[in-house]
């Protein structure tokens, strides 16, 4: 059994990231648990999303609602037309959440950052 990546095509590394930072059709998304890590340094220009407030509904412990998915992106500045790229802390397990949640409502231009 092989022990490779299963989708390699939804990561972006490092590199890439670094060589497109200041490109208007993509947004960074940092998903922390713990956003003192976001307020203590973060990647130029990323946006910070709260895993605990922002993408998840406080009472009913499930995903937000879509209005509620459109409404953040809209006051952060994320069309349907953006490439997102999401990355975060704990091993980006709060990023992949993320990313389930986007591609859920249909956002396709979505990647993980790698590293």
């Amino acid at each position: 059994m092989s022990a490779g990546i299963t989708h390699p095509d939804v990561l972006v590394s490092t590199d890439w990231v670094a060589q497109h930072l200041g490109d208007e059709s993509i947004r960074l998304v940092e998903v922390d648990v713990d956003t003192s890590a976001y307020d203590s340094g973060h990647i130029p220009g990323a946006i910070g999303f709260n895993w605990q407030t922002q993408l998840q509904h406080r009472v009913r412990r499930d995903i937000i609602t879509r209005e509620e998915f459109e409404q953040l992106l809209s006051e952060s500045g994320i069309g349907n037309d953006h490439t997102v790229v999401l990355y975060g802390d704990n091993n980006n397990w709060f990023a992949a959440y993320a990313f389930w949640l986007f591609s859920i409502y249909g956002h396709e231009k979505l990647y993980l950052m790698d590293g």
